[in-house]
């Protein structure tokens, strides 16, 4: 028996890594167009950009990998899926089997058509040569011009401001963040950037980036407003990577679709993480997470399933973003419509028909771990209860806890 993994992320490596832990004794090989080992992704954007070490970013050394009986086949890329011949064609026509395969293709950075994306100094930030590449033009900017309010957008602007640099996010929605969080956690952030001497263009479009002496030299909005300057930063979203599977015949909707146990429309194939489309339980629709702990669950899902051990995937979903010295938490997947009840200027509680959804907070680990608490075990507070206890998750938690 054999399992090929198609990716060399978080995912691609957490599913190798769970089969040999739970005893599976087939061939496992790992493939990754990237040359590096695998590695941490979420430091490429605030610590690796401070001290350029890209040895720290590996999730194991080499020695791992042959200790554990695990093929790691780095700088290869998949061309295609032979699903007849149960088998991956490598973009030199080698051929490599498979019983299972798990698809942990990604995601790439989305390229609006703006005019200018392709000139020099402009750059994205998606993996280890994205990051290099951007920690080395860092080291001569003088002001970054930032397309894109997200969560990489404002990681990155926050670090740029404390390296010095001057620093102008660029955001076609009218708030910050505003696919992941509640209008007020939104507002807060605004604020937050803002005090670190950020200016933010929200509700414009970036409609050309400006070039001068064959360079880029800033990006015009939509009306008419030019910001100048020599470093820009295409941070505009992702797009799955479901090339590849749709190009096999598989079902693809805003990523690979799966069931809850993460296969495909085709048995023998899975997919996870970025490029994955799952059913949420908790949102009671389809959802593609673009999260490092999501591809890690659902990783260790897979494995227990190729193991004859499935379960259905039901993980709650938890995220965090480090912006400057605000950490920001979100535990739970909320509606666009869920209420948001603020808690003093750091904590927002989302509820849906007066049921808590999800909690984002600013600096409070111990508020974001109740919460994670009560939404994982299905004790989350009513909206009446939480306002009875004065919105205070840590004790509800113990409380509820101790009465189980």
């Amino acid at each position: 028996m054999s399992v090929v993994i198609i990716g060399g992320g978080h995912g691609g490596f957490q599913v190798a890594a769970s089969l040999r832990q739970d005893g599976y004794a087939g061939q496992v090989t790992l493939i990754s167009a990237e040359a590096a080992l695998p590695y941490q992704r979420p430091p490429l954007s605030k610590a690796y950009l401070k001290d350029g070490i890209a040895d720290a970013l590996h999730l194991r050394p080499a020695s791992f990998y042959a200790r554990n009986g695990i093929t790691l086949r780095l700088g290869t890329r998949i061309a295609r899926i032979d699903r007849a011949a149960a088998a991956v064609i490598t973009d030199q026509g080698e051929a490599i089997a498979y019983d299972h395969l798990v698809l942990a293709t990604g995601a790439r950075n989305a390229r609006p058509p703006v005019p200018g994306l392709d000139l020099p100094g402009v750059l994205g930030l998606r993996d280890l040569d994205d990051a290099q590449r951007l920690r080395g033009a860092m080291s001569t900017a003088r002001h970054a011009a930032i397309i894109g309010g997200g969560f990489i957008g404002l990681e990155f602007g926050a670090v740029a401001r404390g390296a010095g640099l001057g620093a102008t996010v660029i955001e076609a929605a009218p708030r910050l963040m505003a696919r992941a969080l509640s209008p007020q956690m939104s507002g807060r952030f605004a604020t937050l950037h803002r005090d670190m001497g950020t200016e933010l263009c929200l509700g414009r479009l970036a409609v050309e980036v400006l070039e001068a002496e064959g360079r880029a030299a800033g990006v015009r909005l939509d009306d008419g407003t030019r910001v100048h300057a020599d470093l820009v930063l295409l941070a505009a979203g992702v797009v799955p990577n479901t090339e590849l599977a749709q190009e096999a015949g598989l079902a693809v909707a805003n990523g690979i679709v799966v069931d809850k146990h993460l296969r495909s429309s085709d048995p023998a194939i899975f997919a996870l993480g970025d490029c994955a489309t799952f059913p949420c339980r908790r949102m009671g629709a389809p959802l593609r997470l673009e999260s490092v702990q999501a591809a890690t669950d659902q990783a260790r899902a897979i494995a227990r399933t190729i193991m004859g051990q499935p379960a259905p995937y039901d993980a709650l979903p938890w995220f965090w973003s480090d912006q400057g010295p605000h950490k920001l938490q979100i535990a739970g997947a909320c509606l666009p419509s869920d209420a948001a009840v603020p808690v003093g200027d750091n904590i927002v509680i989302r509820f849906r028909d007066c049921h808590m959804t999800g909690v984002e907070t600013i600096n409070a680990p111990g508020v974001h771990m109740a919460a994670r608490k009560l939404l994982a075990t299905g004790l989350g507070p009513t909206q009446a209860d939480a306002a009875a206890a004065g919105y205070d998750l840590r004790a509800l938690a113990a409380e509820r806890k101790a009465t189980v």
